[in-house]
């Protein structure tokens, strides 16, 4: 496999979230990747009103 090849495989696993773990606990399902932040969503939830989101009914 040359060198392009690998490069475009890691990108595109990177862009599929395959990669990425929680950065909190490690987990690696029910990641809340959108604007980066790479959470589980059970350690979302845990943390999300000390980042300054608000829950709404």
């Amino acid at each position: 496999m040359s060198e392009s090849d690998q490069q475009t495989g890691e990108q595109v696993a990177k862009r599929t979230g395959q990669l990425e773990s929680c950065q909190r606990c490690g987990r690696q399902q029910g990641l809340v990747g959108k604007y980066d932040i790479w959470l589980c969503r059970q350690c979302f939830r845990e943390i999300a009103r000390g980042m300054g989101f608000n829950k709404y009914s």
